[in-house]
């Protein structure tokens, strides 16, 4: 083998190895920039696609172009009311600007830290402005949008974008559970002896006005039955009138074999005249 073979070859290689170490491609979800000796190199991040370096003295940095996510660590925080309350947070974001992130933070893990400082300062300050109820129920969606849109405009500079800061969960510190499950108890105390004390009177109220009824009830019974006496007495007085006026002498007779009856029982004793008028018809 000539020289000249030798020399091709060593060349072919070369080139080869050259064009290996300056091509690189960039997936679809990345960006890229290239690196010179510790500097950015251009003014835009590379997109999908492939590029080409100078091989050695320059490198390739790739930073993800998804939302990535960032879950913090759970942290007690107070609200306007002198409330304690320990809240998990996580927040979305992504790298919009890759350049000036590598200049300001390099790394997630630097962007990351920036994201707690951040989001942690934000959330402290705005659940400060509102009671415990508020942040619990109707105010939480209001709380996030302005946590998110003051995260967003403090984190541009650095080539971040936030999407959205949530709250995961809210708890409250034990000593501070068992202080309102203790004001929770007896609130529902107060409320069931309220209830019970309602229930009362309503119940006093129900048998007052049954016996009202019950004794008009009655009223009206015994007069309706007085009425029902008068007018059986009276039909009963017609009845012996009549048949007086027909046969005085028989009605005399039998009225008084009732009364012989009824008064010459056993054991019954009398003291009478021979002329009394009660034994005219024993004569």
């Amino acid at each position: 083998m000539n020289k000249k073979t030798v020399s091709l070859m060593l060349l072919v290689i070369v080139a080869a190895v050259a064009a290996t170490q300056s091509a690189f491609t960039v997936d679809q979800t990345e960006r890229a920039i290239v690196i010179q000796l510790g500097r950015p190199v251009g003014e835009n991040a590379l997109g999908p696609g492939l590029h080409f370096k100078l091989p050695v003295i320059q490198t390739v940095v790739f930073f993800d172009a998804r939302t990535l996510d960032f879950d913090a660590k759970p942290e007690e925080i107070t609200t306007t009311d002198k409330k304690y309350m320990n809240v998990d947070s996580f927040s979305k974001w992504r790298i919009v600007d890759p350049l000036t992130f590598y200049t300001k933070v390099r790394t997630i893990q630097g962007a990351q830290a920036r994201l707690d400082d951040i989001v942690r300062s934000q959330l402290r300050v705005a659940l400060g402005r509102y009671t415990l109820i508020e942040v619990v129920s109707h105010k939480r969606q209001e709380i996030m949008d302005a946590v998110t849109t003051r995260s967003r405009e403090l984190l541009k500079p650095y080539g971040i974008e936030i999407m959205d800061v949530r709250i995961k969960r809210t708890d409250l510190p034990a000593e501070n559970a068992r202080a309102i499950f203790g004001r929770m108890k007896a609130e529902r105390e107060r409320q069931a002896k309220q209830y019970r004390s309602e229930g009362r009177e309503a119940s006093a109220r129900i048998i007052a006005a049954a016996d009202k009824d019950r004794t008009i009830i009655l009223a009206d019974a015994d007069k309706q039955s007085a009425i029902v006496r008068g007018e059986g007495d009276a039909q009963a007085t017609k009845i012996y009138a009549d048949a007086l006026s027909q046969s005085p002498d028989f009605y005399t007779f039998t009225r008084s074999l009732d009364a012989y009856k009824k008064g010459f029982e056993q054991n019954s004793r009398f003291i009478l005249t021979p002329e009394s008028p009660f034994l005219k018809y024993m004569q």
